[in-house]
Order: C-alpha cells, then structure tokens, then sequence
C-alpha cells in the first residue's frame, strides 16, 4: 500500500469517527452521564473515597468475587475429570475436552459413552 492511499484511508477515517464523535456530543444520555461522573467524582474527592471502595460499598459480594476472578487471570479453573476406559482400564486426567486420547475415545465410542465414564471430578 502506498503512503498516498495509507493518508486517504487515514483521513477519511479521522472525519468519520469526528462525525460519530460530534453525534455522540448531541446525546443527552452521554451528558447525563459526563454529568453523574463529575458529581461522583466530586464526592469521591470530598470524603477521600477511591472508586475501589465505592464498588466495595455498593455490592460487597461482587467486588470480592471480582478480586478474586482478576488473580485468576479472569477465567475460573475448569474441572479436573478422570477418565477410565473399562476396556482398556486407562485412564485419562484433563481440565478440557481437546485432550489427544480422550478425542480419540469419544471418535470410537462416541461422547455419551465417553462421559459414563468418568470416575472422578475435582475442582
């Protein structure tokens, strides 16, 4: 791509996204909320509170699940399930179902069965 077209995409860009911008302005709901922003904001500042301890203070259960959820990487851990193959007698540990030997099992047997055979699952 020449740097001519790369600044006529860029420029035709640039105006569209002022237009969303200048459209966005007009928006009362976006001037109520810049509005309840500034006066919590300004109340935050007069009784020393950061936005943490607002959240904290409106819903204690979900700031504590939240800390906990962002220390997981956001992602909760999948269940730990062990397999055992009542033919073969082997057995399979796995979190998620892209294991080599378990596709391999639901193939020849079909999902259903497969998941009969679980013997165990842990956190």
């Amino acid at each position: 791509m020449s740097l001519l077209s790369e600044y006529t995409k860029k420029e035709q860009l640039l105006k569209q996204l002022s237009e969303e911008l200048k459209a966005l302005e007009g928006d009362q709901r976006l001037k109520n909320e810049l509005e309840f922003k500034s006066k919590l904001e300004e109340l935050m500042t007069e009784y020393g509170k950061k936005a943490r301890d607002v959240i904290d203070l409106l819903s204690p259960n979900d700031s504590l699940s939240a800390s906990q959820s962002s220390a997981t990487n956001g992602r909760r851990k999948r269940k730990l399930k062990t397999y055992k193959n009542p033919k073969t007698g082997e057995v399979i540990e796995t979190r998620g179902g892209n294991h080599k030997a378990l596709k391999a099992w639901k193939n020849q047997h079909g999902a259903d069965t497969v998941e009969s055979w679980v013997v165990r699952e842990e956190e």
